[in-house]
C-alpha cells in the first residue's frame, strides 16, 4: 500500500503533491535561514530534496499506467495474460482493473476463437476426407459409378452444405445482424410444416404434433421459430430408435408459449444437458460422428430463443427414456 493509494481522486493526489513539495521548500528555507545557510545553496537543496520526493510520491501514481502500456505491447504480440496490480482506489485504479479485465475477456474469445476454428476444421475434413476418398476411387477406376457410391458421395455433399449454412446462420445470429420480424402466428400450420420437413429425411420414426388449444397463436418470428423446430426435430429424429415416436407440442403458459420436442432416444445425462448448446457440444461424440451431426444445431436453437427472450432446456422425457427439449418463450411486451 502506497501512501497515496487510498486516495479517490487523481486531481486530489497532484494537489497533495505539489502541496507537499512547496511545505518542503518552505521548511528547508526557513531552516537554511535559521542557519544562516547560503540562500543559492539553500534553494538547490530545497528543490532536490522537492524533486525526490515527488519521484517518491508519483512513482506509485503512474506505476500502474506503465504496466498497461506494457500489457498492451503484450496483447499486441498475442499475449493476453497479463494482470495490472494495483492497490490505488482512483480513476487510475479502476482504469487498470477494467484493462485487466479486458484482458480476461480478451484472452477468453482468442481461446474460443481458437477451438472455433479447431472445430470448424475437424468438421469438414470428415466430409472432405470420405467426398475425396469416392471421388478418387471413382476417377482411378477402383469402383464403378454405382448409385450407392454416388448416394455416397451426395450424402457427404448435403452434409459440407448443412455445416456451411448452419456456420453462417450462427455467425449472423451471434453478430446480431438478424433482426426479429414478430407477427401473430398460429402454431399449428407452422409445425405441421416443419414435420413434413423433417420426414423428407427419411428416417424411420414417427412424427406427432399437438397443439392446445387447436388454434393457439403467438406474436413469435415465424421463420426463425420454424428454424429452431427444424433444428430440434433433426435432432430428435437422429437420436430416436428406429420406430421411435418424435412428438412436439405447443402450450399456452401464464407468461406466453411452451414449445416442447420429446424423443425415445438414450436421453441426455444431467451432466450435459446444459453443454449441449454450446458450438460442437454433443452428448454422445462417437455416434455423432456417424449419423453427421454438426453440433450446430442446438446452439442455432439457443441463440433464436435468446433473441425472442426466451429459455430453453434439456430435460429427460417423461416417462423415460427419452430426451425433452422445453422452449419458453414469453409475449413481447
Amino acid at each position: 500500500m502506497r501512501p497515496l493509494d487510498r486516495v479517490r481522486s487523481i486531481k486530489v493526489k497532484f494537489g497533495a503533491v505539489i502541496l507537499v513539495a512547496v511545505g518542503m521548500t518552505l521548511i528547508l528555507n526557513e531552516v537554511g535561514l535559521a542557519l544562516n545557510v547560503h540562500p543559492l545553496s539553500r534553494w538547490l537543496l530545497a528543490a532536490l530534496l522537492s524533486l525526490v520526493l515527488v519521484q517518491l510520491l508519483a512513482h506509485g501514481m503512474t506505476s500502474p499506467l506503465r504496466e498497461m502500456a506494457s500489457a498492451a505491447r503484450a496483447m499486441a504480440r498475442g499475449d493476453y495474460d497479463r494482470q495490472i496490480a494495483t492497490s490505488s482506489c482512483d480513476e487510475v485504479g479502476e482504469l487498470a482493473r477494467a484493462f485487466t479485465t479486458m484482458a480476461a475477456e480478451l484472452a477468453a474469445v482468442d481461446a474460443e476463437r481458437r477451438r472455433l476454428v479447431a472445430d470448424v476444421s475437424h468438421e469438414l475434413r470428415t466430409p472432405i476426407a470420405a467426398l475425396q476418398a469416392v471421388l478418387e476411387n471413382l476417377a482411378d477406376g477402383v469402383t464403378a459409378p454405382d448409385p450407392d457410391t454416388l448416394g455416397t458421395a451426395l450424402a457427404q455433399t448435403r452434409r459440407l452444405g448443412r455445416l456451411v449454412t448452419q456456420l453462417l446462420d450462427l455467425s449472423r445470429l451471434e453478430s446480431g445482424v438478424v433482426p426479429l420480424e414478430r407477427r401473430p402466428t398460429e402454431l399449428a400450420p407452422l409445425l405441421a410444416q416443419a414435420l413434413r420437413e423433417a420426414e423428407v429425411a427419411g428416417r424411420d420414426v414417427v412424427l406427432r404434433a399437438d397443439v392446445q388449444p387447436a388454434d393457439l397463436a403467438a406474436c413469435v418470428d415465424p421463420e426463425r421459430l420454424h428454424q429452431v423446430l427444424a433444428n430440434l426435430l433433426d435432432n430428435a429424429t437422429r437420436h430416436s430408435p428406429p420406430g421411435g415416436v418424435v412428438t412436439v407440442t405447443a402450450t399456452r403458459t401464464a407468461t406466453g408459449l411452451r414449445l416442447t420436442v420429446t424423443d425415445a432416444g438414450p436421453g441426455i445425462a444431467a451432466g450435459d444437458r446444459e453443454r449441449v448448446f454450446e458450438r460442437f457440444a454433443r452428448a454422445d461424440s462417437a455416434r455423432s460422428g456417424r449419423d453427421g451431426g454438426s453440433g450446430l444445431g442446438l446452439a442455432i436453437a439457443r441463440w433464436v430463443v435468446d433473441l425472442h427472450g426466451g429459455t430453453i432446456r434439456a430435460d429427460a422425457a417423461v416417462p423415460p427414456p427419452g430426451c425433452a427439449v422445453v422452449v419458453e418463450l414469453p409475449e413481447p411486451r
